[in-house]
Parts: C-alpha cells; sequence; structure tokens
C-alpha cells in the first residue's frame, strides 16, 4: 500500500488548516475543518470574582465536582454574544494562560499584549445552553493595557519563546467543569478581541463520559511567532520548530486554536443530551495515570494527532477496564510527542522532532523517538488502539453507508450506498489489517477515495474487545464540523457538507453517546466482523 503523505507536504497541510480555521472564524463559529497530510503571585493585579463581575445571572454557578450536573448547567441562561466579531489588527490584543486546565477553584495567570490602554476578560463556559453555545461566567473590570516584549527565537529548536509579565491572576471559584473561552477584549486605541482557551478539568471522571481537548495538536499547528511544527516562516519543512511552547497565544484569527472547528459542535450536542460528562485536556489524561479509572466513555475529538506515549498508555489500560472509545475525527494518534517543562510550569514544551528524532537530545537520553507512531523505531501503529489507520491526505469525497442495519445508523434512515457529499476529507482513515488491528471489527461505512492519484477506501468501524469495551472510529477529519451543516452545500461553508450530512452524523453521534453512557458497549451491543465481506479478505 502507498502510504501517506511524508513529513515534507507538512506547510501544505497547515496553510490548509489556517485557511480553513479563517473561515470558520468569519462564520462566528467553529464550521469547517482540514488539515493534511505553580501559581505563585508575581505581583500581577488580580481579576478574580472580587474585583470583577459576577456571573450576569445573578446566581451561584453549579457545583462542580463527581455531582456536576450537565443538565441543570444548561438549563441556565446563554449568552449568544460570545464570539469574537471583531479581531482588529494582528497584534491589538492577545494572549495566553499559564496552565491549559485547572481544577475548579483553582487559579491561572495570564498574560496579555495589547496596544490599547485598556482591555476586559469575559469568561465563557462553552456548551448548549439552548442553543447559544456559551454561557458568561465571569467578567473582569478593565485591566490595563500593555504592549508586551517581541518574542525570541532559540537557534536549535527554532521554539518561539515568550518572556511576557503575567498581567493578571484569574481564579476560578464556583466556575463549572467544562471547556472555556476567555474573550479579551480591547478598549480604545485600535480595538480588537481575542480568545484565550482553558479548560476547567474533573478530578475524577467515574460513571461519566470524558470529553478531551486536543491541545497538544492545537499547538503543534499553532504558528504565532513564525513557526510551529510543520514550517517556519518561509514555509519550508526544514525550517519548522522541532519543539514548541503552550507560552504564547495561538496565531489563528480568534486566538482559539482548533477548538471552534474540531470541538465546540460535539460538546454542544453531548451537553444538550445531558449525558454525564467530565473534562480533560490530552496534557491530564497523559499526566494522570488514573484520571479515566472507571469512566464510561473517553472522546477523542475533530482533530487529535498529536500524543505522547503516556496518553495512548492511558487510552488503552482504560479500554482494557471496560470504558468506551469513540474517535471522532481521522488522522488521530499519528505523530508520537514528549512533554517537558518550559519557565511557566510542567508540560508547557511539545517535542516532536519527526524525521529528524536522531538529533533529539531527549532521544539520546534514552526516550522515545518523537516520530510517528507507526515508524522505526519503536514502530506501534496506532490501528491497534482505533481499529483503523490513517491512509492520506488530501481528499474530498462521498461518504458511502454499507451497513445501514447497524445500532448506529438507527433512526437516520440511511439505506445500503446512501452518498453524503464531502462528508469524507480532508485526512481519512481505513480499516487495514496489514497492520495490527483488533477484532472482530465492524465496518459501517466503506467509502471509494482517490488520494493524489492513487484509489482507496475509507472506512468508519466499530470493534468490541473481551473488557465489553467498544471502540468507534468515524475515520474521516469532517466528522464533528457536519454537526453544525445545515445549509444547502452550495456556500462554502463546511466544506460544502449539507444538512443531510448535518442529520446523519447528530444521529450516528447521539446514538453512539446514549450508548456509551450506558457503561461497556460491547455487552449489549458487540461487534460482527464483517471484513472479508468488505474487503473480500480478512
Amino acid at each position: 500500500m502507498a502510504g501517506p503523505a511524508g513529513d515534507d507536504d507538512g506547510a501544505g497541510r497547515r496553510r490548509f488548516l489556517a485557511i480553513a480555521t479563517g473561515a470558520a472564524t468569519a462564520a462566528g463559529i467553529g464550521a469547517v475543518a482540514g488539515c493534511a497530510k505553580g501559581d505563585g503571585d508575581d505581583g500581577g493585579r488580580r481579576a478574580d470574582g472580587k474585583n470583577g463581575a459576577p456571573a450576569p445571572d445573578g446566581k451561584p454557578s453549579a457545583a462542580a465536582g463527581p455531582g456536576f450536573d450537565v443538565k441543570a448547567e444548561n438549563a441556565r441562561p446563554g449568552h449568544a454574544d460570545w464570539a469574537v466579531t471583531k479581531a482588529g489588527p494582528a497584534r491589538a490584543v492577545e494572549g495566553f494562560a499559564d496552565k491549559v486546565s485547572v481544577l475548579p477553584g483553582e487559579s491561572f495567570g495570564l498574560y496579555v499584549s495589547t496596544t490599547a490602554p485598556r482591555f476586559t476578560v469575559s469568561a465563557y463556559r462553552m456548551g448548549w445552553y439552548g442553543g447559544a453555545r456559551a454561557r458568561l461566567v465571569w467578567r473582569s473590570e478593565a485591566l490595563p493595557g500593555v504592549r508586551q516584549p517581541e518574542h525570541t527565537v532559540d537557534s536549535d529548536t527554532r521554539m518561539v519563546r515568550t518572556r511576557w509579565a503575567r498581567t493578571t491572576t484569574v481564579e476560578t471559584k464556583d466556575w463549572p467543569e467544562g471547556s472555556y473561552l476567555l474573550r479579551l477584549d480591547a478598549q480604545g486605541g485600535e480595538g480588537g478581541q481575542r480568545f484565550v482557551p482553558v479548560t476547567v478539568r474533573s478530578a475524577a471522571t467515574a460513571g461519566r463520559t470524558v470529553v478531551v481537548n486536543a491541545v497538544a495538536t492545537w499547538q503543534a499547528y499553532n504558528r504565532w511567532g513564525g513557526y510551529g511544527s510543520y514550517d517556519g516562516p518561509g514555509g519550508g519543512f526544514a525550517s519548522r520548530s522541532l519543539s514548541v511552547s503552550f507560552d504564547r497565544p495561538y496565531e489563528y484569527d480568534d486566538g482559539a486554536g482548533l477548538f471552534l472547528v474540531y470541538e465546540a459542535p460535539l460538546i454542544a450536542l453531548a451537553e444538550r443530551l445531558g449525558i454525564p460528562l467530565a473534562y480533560a485536556t490530552t496534557t491530564d489524561v497523559a499526566r494522570e495515570k488514573r484520571l479515566l479509572e472507571g469512566a464510561a466513555a473517553v472522546l477523542s475529538l475533530g482533530h487529535d494527532e498529536y500524543w505522547s506515549p503516556e496518553q495512548r498508555t492511558h487510552f488503552t489500560a482504560a479500554r482494557d477496564a471496560g470504558t468506551n472509545i469513540a474517535i471522532l475525527g481521522a488522522n488521530c494518534c499519528f505523530r508520537r510527542i514528549r512533554l517537558e517543562a518550559s519557565e511557566l510550569g510542567p508540560d508547557r514544551t511539545l517535542v516532536c522532532y519527526k524525521s529528524s528524532y536522531a538529533q533529539d537530545p531527549g532521544f539520546k537520553r534514552g526516550h522515545p523517538a518523537t516520530v510517528d507512531f507507526r515508524s522505526a523505531p519503536g514502530a506501534d501503529p496506532e490501528s491497534s488502539l482505533l481499529g483503523v489507520i490513517y491512509d492520506g491526505y488530501p481528499v474530498d469525497a462521498p461518504y458511502v453507508v454499507t451497513n445501514p442495519g447497524h445500532w448506529l445508523f438507527e433512526g437516520t434512515g440511511a439505506k445500503a450506498g446512501d452518498r453524503f457529499e464531502h462528508l469524507v476529507g480532508v485526512e481519512y482513515d481505513k480499516v487495514n489489517t496489514g497492520f495490527t488491528t483488533p477484532r472482530p471489527i465492524e465496518i459501517l461505512a466503506h467509502s471509494p477515495v482517490v488520494c493524489e492519484g492513487r484509489p482507496s477506501h475509507q472506512d468508519t468501524a466499530y470493534y468490541t474487545v473481551p473488557s465489553g469495551a467498544g471502540v468507534f472510529a468515524t475515520g474521516t477529519m469532517r466528522w464533528v464540523e457536519a454537526l453544525d451543516a445545515t445549509g444547502d452545500g452550495r456556500s462554502g461553508r463546511n466544506h460544502g457538507l449539507d444538512a443531510r450530512s448535518g442529520a446523519l452524523t447528530t444521529r450516528v453521534t447521539e446514538n453512539l453517546l446514549r450508548v456509551f453512557a450506558a457503561g461497556p458497549a460491547g455487552r449489549s451491543h458487540p461487534a460482527q466482523d464483517n471484513v472479508k465481506a468488505v474487503y473480500g479478505s480478512s
């Protein structure tokens, strides 16, 4: 089999993603997808609830912790004016948090640079909220604006470094668990708005479905300061960063990383269903060995490419203990990374040398090579966990249903051979038993594609294991964005996906989440292997 595009196509992959994300920002919500082959106070001004405004509805926030009630939270009034609508000039206002996640009640540092004399911070919890998609949990008073120093670039790794002063400390007292966007609003000067993402994570996940924000992948694609994991200012693969830092803003127009494109639509759907949810980031899963213990299910969202070995180990252990896993994108668990500390704290430097792994000082000290999981040394193809394996980029093809009687298609009205235009793209996965593949595995959709002149197929698949866990993989990166597809398919938004694709993916995802939330899916819905029937060989 011809393999997927190699590392040297990375610049094109990143540029495609930048275009897609910019279009999503213009649309107001995430709507397009694509990618290719310590807490010490340093004297910064505080911005806690005492200095700022309380939650706008004047009610105490829902209790966080194991008793957190997602239904009660989403019954609260939403605030539809959460989006960035006036981005302003490139450096008008931007910032980052010194922690990707905090427990409820913990604080984090906020680092902001702005050309405006003042700015405010508004914390929006992202969810359903009757379709508003967000609730304003807290807003600061006006804070003094400062233009922070220019970044530097490490000569060895081409990692962009900021040495900004902490602007303020944000307290999260009474903030419910969930995925948050902090909106920075410049006041005066050139104006402007930007987001800073942060997760208020769950301390325990037993009995709940865990939403995992793919922060490592957001950062790998981040090119703030001119460098990311795919290319540098000249656009060439050889000029890429070998390490990237979380100590910088996100490049894309709204500052939200990849959250709005690949994650927000799924979170809205899950919260609308009211199933018990927990929240974490890929960094949390990697760091905390027991975080997924007892979880009903764990969700990898639309673009979750960069994994540490620890994250993969903990996902696999959860599966083998009966936790269901849903892979709602493609090209998942593809790059092996290492997380290291930065000056601001642990796990804030993402190391991924790719084909240059032999130059990595960490590899020379005995750490695993930060190369693709399927590649030597230490090859461990992602299919052993996912059931499917990444097969290529770029494609744009119809999604073809081949197993309409499967329980996941219940209520969709789908028939064998039904086609859903543009739903396969821009990267795709397939079942390929030439790699380690768990069995029994069921193929639900088997869509012909042509990738750079090479005929192949995309597969949506479901397998089960002796623990009772079920593992589902969509096999396409456009699944999560399709949840928001309601148009006629001609507007260009959502890659031309239409309302039929939106209805299909929504119903299948609802069926999936409800069954997965009930416990080990394989006990009530065991997979029926059909690889030979689909491919003609086993």
